[in-house]
């Protein structure tokens, strides 16, 4: 129905009228009622609450992230927002908000007027809306819910005079400010000129200010987004300056120069889909750290009503940002790295494969063998990987030009391929984490879940990645070993081949990694080069019940996690054939370094509420729990764990780890231990390795073992090797030099290089200094000196003779087939004097060293007894780790 012009403009008039009668008797009805029913409800606007995120911080006090969900918000004092901000507040919402009591009886007629005529035009329902007050605008936000109708118009009424009743203008400026929507997830003006211009609202320009007021309008569609919507926000807010200009709020000056220098600085390339929660995401510089923390929060301190996101909690945590950003440049250069090696092994045997297969094909052809044939197989792999990388994504996209079922239909596909290439990429992309505990606390000082984090890779392989660590194992029965007496560095077992029988019957055949032997050989020794057969005799004499009961203290497993984690009494197990996590190792290794004493990984130090009430203390409750089990925390004995220390000390000195120490030049005189693995097929690579700060662990390898590999020769040394030892020289770089603490009960003792037992007093051959524990240190003498005499008789009266080369070489091999004395360690000083031999004759095989390597050269790989920085352990011949 239309009307004509007069009838119209009465109309209007009288539905103005009606509006705005209806509107103040509903007030007036409203405060009296209220005084009668509602008295203490006034109450609640002083007790909301902001919503405010949880924030964490790091051991030095520096803000790591927050965690926030719907709501990121930063409140702020009204004192130190900036005047320009409050003008463009009013200018943009409500120009009489100094001089009205909290609504505005020409706006809301305005706004009746407007309704009016949407509803005479037919062009939306009549709901009453707009005209709304800064006051009106905060009670709607903080005591209503978001329905656009008349009664809840009236509530917001009556709150807007509360409000106004109870607090000055600038109180209700500086709550509006702080708990409005600025779009993109973020709440409140502090949060809001972080998020868009990375500042803080006290250094907020006119033109931003202006720019963080349009917000307000649509903070859910953006409309006046400068990401979003950048031309559209530009027009705005250069009419939004002009009326401040007119208003005399600020310059004509200030205004031109603002808005021309923001623009000439916007970033245009910003994703419009970018947000608060997505961007802390992105800018938090330990992700895997904070997810951590974020899980102990939620599903183990603050339970009940407690809610993590908008409580405003402060989490103190045991983070160190410094060490933080080297582990991730060290670890992910790593996997860089690692990743460019298996692709080019990887492109190398597929040239094999496309050179080998047509001859296959031929073969099988020309044979009649039908089973032979395999480039069917070749090509029907190669189609299936095109499809899942190329033909997918087009066909996610096509699907959104059909209707719903074919649409169903055609993304269920998508599906299925997402899933297969993810399974792919499980099993084909190097992945990595590393691990930093504090060593006297258990403090996490740094942590690395693997490659960049992002929504594909959010698995925290530091904590949650449970992987055979190979021969990295190997200490922690060592450590059981030494602390019950069974053994002491110097004790010496035969390194030959060896047959180990399993309680079930089955034997085991170990071998070393470059399958060579070296006869009698000391504990020590066959630790830092990781020898597997000792290893193994070292277990067999422990015993698997205290060896393998010992490890899974020290890694803080119970008998339950153990058996799920393939702790069987086998002899496999002492090549590393279990699972566990680098979080796990690097416990076990800061038990050595801790005197003996168990650690316990801890990340949050104490959290306080948003009063700055401590309510909680995890920290105080390890140290309580470690207090109560007394004389059960100590793990090992101080004794036994700094015997262990100064073995894994000799890893990195002329060990597997030794090359490693001379790629970065030495520790600047900081003492380091540790040691590598390797699994088989080189499928895993690790380093565990500490010094008197801190214990350090780094692991490299798949999502999904199988039968992937890293590559040939591809060692914890190789691999991980690097990684570690760049790290722990960046983190130690300005930390004072010093020592493993010693304790009493340690002795100092001479003992021979070739069997670890005392030298007679007329022994010739080489000696070494060994520590021991006191009341383990041996008392036999070298009983082998009448054996080593005759044989150096018989070796020179042979070469006093004339001989041709071809003799020495087999004089040289019989002497070798004999030898039985353990390889010499690069770091043992003492030499013997070279044998006198007849004027004119050389003698090859006694110089410094019986086989002619000098024990103080720079490269231990010259040793044809020792692996340089390669592990013994990756061809073990252990079918469980194939």
């Amino acid at each position: 129905m239309r009307f004509s012009g007069g009838r119209r403009v009465v109309l209007l008039f009288l539905v103005a009228v009606i509006v705005v009668f209806g509107a103040v008797i509903g007030v007036t009805v409203g405060l009296a009622v209220a005084s009668v029913r509602n008295i203490d409800e006034i109450s609640r606007t002083t007790d909301t609450e902001l919503a405010l995120p949880t924030v964490l911080i790091d051991r030095n006090g520096r803000q790591i992230t927050e965690l926030f969900a719907a709501e990121k918000r930063t409140p702020v004092s009204i004192e130190e927002v900036p005047r320009h901000v409050i003008y463009a507040l009013v200018t943009r919402e409500d120009r009489a908000f100094f001089q009205h009591r909290g609504f505005n009886l020409v706006r809301m007629a305005s706004a009746a007027v407007h309704i009016g005529i949407e509803f005479i035009t037919g062009n939306r329902a009549g709901y009453f809306s707009g005209g709304s007050t800064i006051t009106q605008q905060l009670a709607k936000m903080m005591y209503t819910d978001q329905s656009v109708t008349i009664t809840r118009k009236l509530v917001e009424l009556w709150w807007a005079l509360q409000l106004e009743r109870h607090f000055t203008k600038y109180q209700i400026l500086e709550e509006y400010l702080n708990r409005m929507p600025f779009g993109h997830g973020t709440y409140g003006i502090e949060a809001a000129s972080r998020f868009y211009f990375s500042k803080p609202a006290t250094d907020l320009t006119v033109a931003e200010a202006v720019l963080l007021i349009l917000q307000l309008s649509s903070p859910g569609f953006q409309t006046y987004s400068p990401i979003a919507n950048p031309q559209y926000a530009r027009s705005h807010q250069r009419l939004i300056l002009n009326q401040m200009v007119a208003l005399g709020y600020t310059t004509q000056e200030e205004a031109d120069e603002s808005f021309e220098a923001y623009w000439a600085n916007h970033d245009f390339t910003r994703s419009a889909t970018t947000g608060a929660f997505l961007e802390r995401r992105e800018r938090d510089p330990a992700p895997w750290f904070s997810e951590h923390v974020r899980i102990r929060l939620q599903d183990e301190l603050l339970l009940g009503a407690a809610n993590i996101y908008t409580d405003g909690y402060r989490v103190y945590t045991t983070l160190d940002l410094d060490y933080q950003r080297v582990a991730q440049r060290r670890l992910w250069d790593g996997i860089q790295s690692a990743n460019e090696t298996y692709r080019q092994n990887q492109a190398t045997r597929e040239s094999r494969i496309d050179r080998y297969v047509p001859i296959v094909d031929m073969l099988s052809l020309g044979f009649d063998i039908e089973n032979m044939a395999v480039g069917t197989s070749r090509d029907q792999k190669r189609a299936a990987i095109q499809f899942r990388t190329q033909l997918a994504p087009i066909l996610d996209m096509t699907s959104l030009m059909f209707d719903r079922t074919e649409q169903d239909a055609m993304r269920q596909i998508s599906r299925e391929v997402f899933l297969q290439q993810q399974a792919v990429t499980q099993r084909t992309r190097v992945e990595g984490a590393l691990v930093t505990l504090e060593n006297e606390t258990g403090h996490i000082l740094a942590m690395v879940g693997g490659s960049p984090f992002e929504p594909g890779n959010q698995i925290n392989r530091a904590v949650n990645a449970q992987r055979p660590p190979g021969s990295a194992f190997k200490p922690l029965y060592y450590a059981a070993a030494i602390n019950n007496g069974t053994v002491t560095p110097a004790t010496a077992f035969n390194d030959a081949p060896v047959v180990f029988w399993n309680n079930d019957g089955t034997p085991y055949t170990p071998r070393n990694f470059q399958g060579t032997w070296s006869g009698m050989t000391r504990v020590r020794h066959a630790l830092a080069t990781s020898m597997n057969i000792v290893s193994l005799r070292v277990l067999n004499a422990v015993g698997f019940s205290e060896g393998l009961g010992t490890a899974g203290r020290l890694l803080g497993l119970n008998e339950t996690q153990m058996a799920q984690r393939g702790f069987e009494p086998k002899f496999p197990v002492g090549l590393g054939t279990v699972s566990v996590s680098p979080m796990h190792m690097a416990r076990a290794f800061a038990v050595f370094a801790n005197a003996g004493r168990e650690v316990i990984p801890i990340s949050i130090r104490y959290i306080e509420d948003r009063r700055g009430r401590i309510i909680m203390s995890p920290e105080q409750d390890v140290n309580r729990e470690l207090a109560r089990k007394g004389q059960a925390a100590q793990i090992l004995s101080p004794q036994a764990a700094y015997v262990m220390t100064d073995m894994l000390k000799s890893t990195v000195t002329y060990g597997t780890l030794r090359n490693r120490y001379l790629l970065v030049g030495g520790f600047g005189g900081m003492p380091m231990a540790g040691k590598t693995g390797t699994t088989q097929n080189w499928s895993d690579a690790w380093v565990v390795g500490y010094s008197p700060y801190m214990t350090t662990a780094v692991w490299l390898g798949f999502d999904r073992g199988g039968s992937n590999s890293l590559g040939t020769n591809q060692t914890g040394a190789q691999t991980a090797g690097p990684i570690w030892a760049w790290y722990m020289k960046e983190v130690h770089a300005n930390l004072p030099v010093r020592e493993f603490a010693r304790p009493s009960g340690i002795v100092d003792l001479t003992v021979t290089a070739e069997t670890g037992n005392l030298p007679t007093e007329n022994y010739r051959g080489r000696t070494i200094n060994e520590i021991f524990i006191s009341g383990t240190a041996p008392t036999q003498f070298d009983t082998q000196q009448a054996f080593h005499d005759e044989r150096r008789e018989r070796i020179t009266a042979n070469l006093a003779r004339p001989t041709t080369v071809s003799a020495a070489a087999t004089i040289r091999d019989r002497v070798l087939s004999l030898d039985l004395v353990s390889p010499v360690a690069p770091d043992e000083p003492a030499r013997p004097a070279p044998l006198t031999v007849p004027d004119g004759a050389v003698n090859p095989f006694f110089s410094d060293d019986p086989f002619g390597f000098d024990p103080l050269g720079d490269d231990p790989s010259a040793d044809p007894r020792s692996d340089g920085d390669e592990d013994d352990d990756a061809p073990s011949g252990n079918p469980l780790l194939d």
